[in-house]
């Protein structure tokens, strides 16, 4: 860190060299979200940006470092994890931030939660023969390795958790010092609004205006609770026209085949994955994701900020700021499909669900990027 902390007394027209580490680029994860707005407002504040990575976009300001990965799949991130840090060692940025299992960082952001704790939530939600090729598929082995060893090198000197649910996991599994970890909450760009897209997208998926639209964003079907929110369709055949649009990267069959099994398969449409969701947030009604374990969903932050009520489950770090919203926003049990249809069942009435969306979109409103930055830059002149 150096002259670090001096330096970011001044965070106008001072030149700081900030490393980011993160795998690839994909313009619909929401790690990779969170980064782009995280590096926008970097630059925005004067800061120029070191990326270490096997793909990411070139931007002004923006120096990226391709690490080179090969193997087997599974040992990727290993090799991911030690080459970058021979490049991150060779580039010298003042202070490096990384989002993955890496051990070259001053800064671990826990974006994607902790591995050791989604295993043990899986393993409740499949059969035994599922644990059983779970544990034995190598791939987790390694995360687990590059965790452990993670949270056990001198060289980290914080973690930020995205949510209090991630931090109490961390602390729990790997007895990592708690003053060592901090809960930086995500943050989002104003969204532009544009009312006439309502219309627009419903005609082109031929969902008419009077229908409920429960709209779910995310890729990783299984780990979003997406099945929980089929059943919890079916179980709302008979209580009007509604509807679900399932937007993300994931295959739709199992979830077809359980929607038509409940008498709902007409009701259900998949768009796939889209680079921006704005638009359909736009489209909705009610925002539904009742995760297996979701660190801190971006998705339904963006949601909330479009004036769209949330109903999500107690495993979403996104559900410990739902508490002002006023209305009953979250299931204890993400497989819980009675609790998320009797959720929205609440939300039919059109003035309470207004309300409740008027209430979602404050609390969105307080979670700005420039909030979020500003935290980190507080975070990084702590521990220089």
């Amino acid at each position: 860190m150096g002259r670090l902390a001096a330096i970011l007394r001044c965070f106008w027209g001072i030149r700081v060299r900030i490393g980011l580490i993160r795998y690839k680029y994909s313009p619909y994860g929401g790690a990779e979200v969170f980064l782009r707005r995280f590096m926008a407002e970097l630059r925005r504040r004067g800061h120029t940006l070191e990326v270490f990575s096997t793909e990411w976009p070139e931007g002004p300001g923006v120096a990226v470092h391709r690490v080179r990965v090969m193997g087997p799949s599974f040992l990727k991130p290993l090799c991911f994890a030690h080459n970058a840090a021979r490049l991150v060692d060779k580039v010298r940025p003042d202070c490096v931030i990384s989002l993955e299992r890496t051990y070259c960082q001053d800064i671990y952001r826990a974006g994607d939660g902790c591995h050791r704790e989604w295993l043990m939530r899986r393993g409740l939600t499949v059969s035994p023969l599922k644990r059983l090729i779970i544990r034995l598929n190598p791939l987790h082995a390694v995360l687990l390795h590059l965790e452990k060893r993670m949270f056990s090198d001198a060289r980290l000197k914080k973690v930020a958790a995205n949510s209090a649910m991630v931090k109490a996991d961390i602390i729990r599994h790997y007895g990592l010092p708690e003053k060592r970890i901090c809960v930086i909450y995500n943050g989002l760009d104003a969204p532009a609004v544009n009312a006439g897209k309502r219309a627009e997208i419903r005609r082109s998926l031929g969902i008419p205006d009077s229908a409920l639209l429960l709209l779910f964003v995310g890729s990783g079907f299984e780990r979003k609770g997406l099945m929980t929110a089929v059943r919890g369709l079916g179980l709302l055949r008979d209580k009007g026209d509604i509807r679900l649009l399932v937007i993300g990267k994931g295959r739709p069959a199992k979830y077809l085949r359980e929607a038509a099994r409940l008498g709902v398969g007409d009701r259900v449409a998949f768009k796939g994955p889209v680079a921006g969701a704005a638009e359909y947030y736009q489209a909705g009604d009610i925002f539904v994701l009742p995760s297996i374990y979701e660190p801190f969903s971006n998705a339904c932050l963006e949601a909330m900020a479009a004036g769209l009520p949330v109903i999500t489950s107690k495993a979403n770090g996104a559900a410990e700021i739902l508490s002002p919203a006023g209305y009953n926003a979250v299931i204890d049990d993400p497989m819980d499909a009675a609790g998320l249809a009797e959720r929205v069942l609440a939300l039919t009435d059109n003035g309470v669900r207004a309300k409740a969306g008027d209430a979602a979109r404050e609390i969105a409103a307080r979670y700005t990027i420039e909030r979020n930055v500003a935290a980190f830059l507080e975070l990084m002149e702590g521990i220089s």
